[in-house]
């Protein structure tokens, strides 16, 4: 049976593949929560030591996808996105991800969280949240000026600019380019390295290089979503979403 999201686990690394390339692999309420689910069983797991994430076809992920904010429906419990963006900004067991294509939205965001991002040389990466009239989440804008710098962090985050994969790696968002070709099998190599180290080491040397304190980062993801489901019911955000589907510029008095 067809499935949203592949798991697979060998050689102590579960390997995830976002799965939807007919939506671009857009990630939906139920990849988010297929996605929290996997990260959570990760850290469960004790045979579990690495996990390495990337996406079918030639995309990574088109970002969230624009159903759930213009159709939204209230969820049973916590909802799946914010179950996602516990699970790997806290994760324990270190993520590596193989950028395949497109990074967009929190397809780049995510990264922000990850160990290791290795990225095609096709990739690239955008977070247009002023474009579609919404704003930054998953504590992006703390955590990516501390990664890229203010500069980098207001072109991407307020001009919206793409970067190329070089362009990427220039800037510190992710840590290599790999050919096309190559991206996967040296991706899985890091990963398969990784999960042979002293675990605990490896759990340890996680949080001392991010440094960064957990009540920080859900302290500015609370001030984010907050900030983002005014701006869903925003009429900016009308507009913009409206262009997107017309095709055409959008209009703001």
């Amino acid at each position: 049976m067809p499935t949203n999201l592949i798991v697979e686990i060998k050689h102590r690394v579960m390997r995830l593949t976002i799965n939807r390339p007919e939506l671009k692999n857009a990630l939906d309420r139920s990849l988010y929560g297929a996605l929290a689910d996997a990260l959570e069983a990760s850290e469960s797991d004790p045979q579990i030591r690495a996990v390495l994430l990337t996406a079918t076809g030639d995309i990574f992920t088109a970002g969230n996808d624009l159903a759930d904010f213009v159709n939204p429906i209230e969820e049973t419990g916590t909802p799946n996105v914010i179950r996602f963006l516990k699970a790997i900004s806290e994760c324990e067991t270190p993520i590596i991800v193989a950028v395949n294509g497109p990074a967009i939205g929190i397809g780049l965001t995510m990264l922000l969280h990850c160990d290791m991002v290795y990225a095609s040389k096709s990739a690239s990466f955008r977070a247009p949240f002023t474009h579609v009239g919404v704003v930054p989440e998953a504590a992006s804008s703390l955590l990516l000026p501390i990664a890229v710098g203010n500069a980098w962090a207001n072109d991407i985050m307020i001009a919206g600019r793409t970067l190329n994969a070089e362009e990427a790696l220039n800037s510190g968002l992710i840590s290599r380019v790999f050919e096309d070709e190559n991206l996967l099998v040296e991706s899985l190599k890091v990963a398969e390295q990784v999960a042979g180290l002293a675990p605990n080491s490896v759990k340890q040397s996680k949080h001392l290089i991010r440094g960064i304190n957990k009540e920080q980062i859900k302290s500015q993801m609370k001030q984010e979503g907050e900030v983002f489901a005014a701006q869903l019911a925003s009429a900016e955000f009308k507009e913009s979403v409206a262009a997107f589907y017309e095709k055409r510029a959008p209009k703001f008095d």
